[in-house]
């Protein structure tokens, strides 16, 4: 079996989300419990509603985007997507097909499934360019049949 998604996924996945979530929940929580009228010129009740709203938003950031991420394996039968917990395996012909797209500094790989399987119809994971060449080498014929670039 070898890994397609690159090391920076278990990072991405819950080391940031984690670090950030109990760093700002704690200061949202600080901020929430302020005594003061004022934060500086600001009234409390306006910074803390903003502390708030920041604080939400990062995580609904997170959620739909980091959290979402997968690893993705494959051998010569099977693809295998994990969210550490849990691990699913399909055969290649319930792959509709793989691609991959740039977002910002990130390669983004999406696996699109033709039924909705443990993780849903589409699994978004971070592809090692070096591990899927690599693997597209080695099988050829499924470079043709499933990698849309």
């Amino acid at each position: 079996m070898q890994r397609l998604s690159s090391n920076a996924t278990l990072l991405l996945k819950f080391f940031i989300p984690v670090f950030w979530i109990v760093f700002f929940g704690a200061f949202t929580l600080a901020a929430l419990f302020y005594q003061y009228d004022y934060v500086g010129n600001t009234p409390a009740i306006y910074f803390k509603a903003g502390v708030v709203f920041f604080y939400v938003t990062g995580v609904l950031l997170f959620v739909f985007t980091l959290l979402r991420l997968k690893r993705v394996e494959a051998d010569a039968a099977f693809f295998y997507v994990t969210n550490y917990f849990k691990t699913a395996r399909y055969p290649f012909h319930s792959i509709e097909r793989i691609t991959v797209s740039r977002f910002l500094f990130l390669s983004i790989g999406s696996l699109y499934l033709s039924e909705k399987g443990v993780f849903g119809k589409r699994c978004l994971f971070v592809p090692s360019r070096r591990l899927m060449e690599d693997y597209w080498e080695q099988y050829p014929e499924l470079r043709e049949q499933l990698l849309e670039e």
